[in-house]
Parts: structure tokens; sequence; C-alpha cells
């Protein structure tokens, strides 16, 4: 006897959302070439298609179109956030928690501080801490251990313990050399380091090898440049290098500067766009040149931040658009014959797609 024939879709199973295309005259997929007259077709939280809009129009028939001026650019990555809000254009963030209550503002990683002293104070307390306040979070976003503390032995015992827990780990430069780093077993492609000194050659290769991205916070000057030209992996970042914290020794869990427990009055930069444009400004004060620095840069502040938080791959990935790529991207009012020069002189902020949803900038 033959099976019955299907009269519609199975009892329970969601049609298919609908398709959304997004259209502007330049879009920047970051992961290939700037599309002219391009297009980003989104269905629900993923890209379904990146290209012309002539083509994706074709592909979708009858999709919603919006319409934008300017330029559509993969989404930006803050990779170790000054504040809780996220920047013009930012889509994902590294923020270390002040509060384990807080909504995270975008998707990304929240850290939990370790900022124990000693051995002995980690060991009576602060890993117990840290510990609990891993198991308590309760956000949408993955969960890190920032380490902001001297002590060799506490940093190796966080090192294991975020490699137990398959946990993202941040690090900063100020506090340990990447030497030191390396022999504690902080460093590699789960880790990333910020950095606001200049590296020397030896520093540099060595956070190569170990495939560690250098996220480059806002300072007088570190050698960007060099890190770019010699391959290492570089992401930006707003905040200061995990610095101007206000521990609390009672439990080593601290919060950020410029919340409400440590570091207030210190002014937030004004975004990863920000931090690219004053590099690029300051090569060109002391004469420097590196070929492609504006492509480099718009990658850092996209691509790189997306592998330090370890979010490049896969389904869902971000800081590119391509198909399977979650919908985050940025508009700004940039047009020209040189995209990524355009995007780096900061031109006015449109709207964000954070997971196939818009968000527009407050009014002025």
């Amino acid at each position: 006897m033959p099976s019955a024939m299907r009269a519609g879709p199975a009892l329970g199973r969601r049609a298919p959302a609908p398709v959304v295309v997004h259209s502007a005259p330049l879009v920047l997929p970051v992961c290939t070439d700037p599309i002219r007259d391009g297009a980003v077709a989104v269905r629900g939280d993923r890209v379904v298609k990146v290209d012309t809009r002539a083509s994706v129009l074709s592909s979708f028939p009858g999709a919603a179109e919006v319409r934008w001026t300017g330029m559509i650019v993969a989404g930006l990555v803050d990779a170790c956030a000054a504040v809780p809000a996220a920047g013009p254009g930012v889509t994902a963030r590294a923020g270390v928690m002040s509060d384990l209550a807080d909504p995270p503002g975008v998707l990304g990683i929240s850290y939990v501080e370790v900022t124990s002293r000693s051995e002995e104070e980690w060991e009576a307390h602060g890993r117990d801490a840290v510990i609990t306040a891993l198991r308590e979070v309760e956000r949408p976003c993955a969960v890190g251990v920032a380490a902001h503390t001297r002590d060799p032995q506490v940093l190796e015992d966080v090192a294991v313990l975020a490699r137990t827990f398959g946990l993202r780990l941040l690090v900063d430069l100020d506090r340990h050399s990447p030497a030191a780093l390396d022999e504690a077993g902080a460093l590699g492609p789960l880790c990333h380091v910020a950095c606001a000194r200049p590296l020397d050659p030896g520093e540099r290769k060595l956070l190569r090898l170990r495939n560690t991205v250098v996220a480059v916070c806002p300072s007088p000057a570190p050698d960007v440049l060099a890190l770019l030209d010699e391959g290492n992996p570089v992401a930006l970042a707003t905040g200061p290098p995990l610095g101007g914290t206000a521990p609390d020794t009672a439990n080593g869990v601290t919060g950020p500067a410029g919340s409400a427990d440590g570091g207030a009055g210190r002014a937030a930069p004004a975004g990863v766009l920000a931090v690219a444009g004053a590099i690029r400004r300051n090569a060109r004060e002391l004469g420097l040149r590196s070929r492609g620095l504006d492509g480099k840069l718009v990658r850092a502040a996209t691509l790189g931040g997306a592998r330090a938080l370890g979010m490049d791959r896969g389904d869902g990935r971000i800081g590119s658009l391509a198909p399977g790529t979650r919908a985050d991207f940025a508009v700004f009012d940039a047009r020209g014959r040189y995209p990524y020069a355009a995007l780096l002189s900061q031109p006015p902020w449109l709207g964000t797609v954070v997971g196939g949803a818009l968000i527009t900038p407050p009014a002025a």
C-alpha cells in the first residue's frame, strides 16, 4: 500500500525565515575583495549570499530589500573592550566582567578576572572564587579567564584551569613577557594577548610561532606595522592592556577599568576604527610605509578580532561576510575609490545588524 502523501509541512516544523537583502553601493566582506553595488542576503541570523546586488536579488526574487547609502562592512570586533557598551559598528567584544548580572551588550566573550597576588592567596580562595564565577555566568556569550596576576605560579595554574575547562585566556604584555607566558603554558591558539608596548623581534616571533593573536591597545605607538608585516595575527582593542583595575583581595575577582568598582573616570576610545585610524596617522607622521596597510588594519578590526575570540571559523563565524557567517555587519556613510581608506577616515555610523537584527545609532 503506497504511503500517504504529505499535504503540508510536518507538524512542529517551523517555516524557514524569510530572506532580507541588505544592499549598498559598496560591500566589504573582508574575506574577499570589495564588491561595488553589492548586497548581503540574510535568513534569520545567518548570511546566505554575498555578491552584487543584481545577483543577490535574482537569487531571491520577492525578498524584502533594505537599501543603504555608503558601505556595508563585516562587523567590527573589539578584542579588549574598554567599557561594557559597544563602540560604533562593533558586533562582538572581549570584555572583563564587573558584575555577573550585567547584560553582555553584544555577543563575544566575557572574561572572569584573576587578580590573586600570591600563590597562597590563590590557593586559599582565589581559585574557588573564579570557578564559582565561571559556573554562575548565564549569558548568551562564551566565558573566558583574564589573568591579571603578576605571580608566575598563579599564572601557570590559571593556564591549566583554562585548558581544563576549554576556556579562552586573555593576558597582557605589561605584566608578563611573551617568554614568561610561554613558560607558564599560557600562549597558544586559545589565548590572545593585550599589548600597548613595542615588542622586540624575538617576542614577535615567539607569539607568531605560538599562533597567539596580539590585540593592539591604544598607546604611544606600539610596533603595529612590524607585527602586520611579519605575519603576526593582529586584532584591535579599545581598552587598556587589562590595567586600571581595583583588586578585591577578598575573592581575587574584580571589574575592568571604567566600571563602578575600579578605574572610574577613564575616557573610553571612540572605537576600533579610531584605533586603526590612529595607527595609520602615526605611521604617516613617522614616514613609515607598509604595503596594503589600510586593508590590513580593517582586517585586524574584523577578522583579527574574531580570531582573538576563537570565532573566525565554522558555521556562525564572525569577522567576515560569506554564506554561513553570522549576520553581523555595520553600515557607515563611507564612499570613494579606496574603500579601506574611506572606512578608516571614521565616517558617520548609520547602523549595525547583529544576528540579523537591526540596531540603529541613537538620535543626535
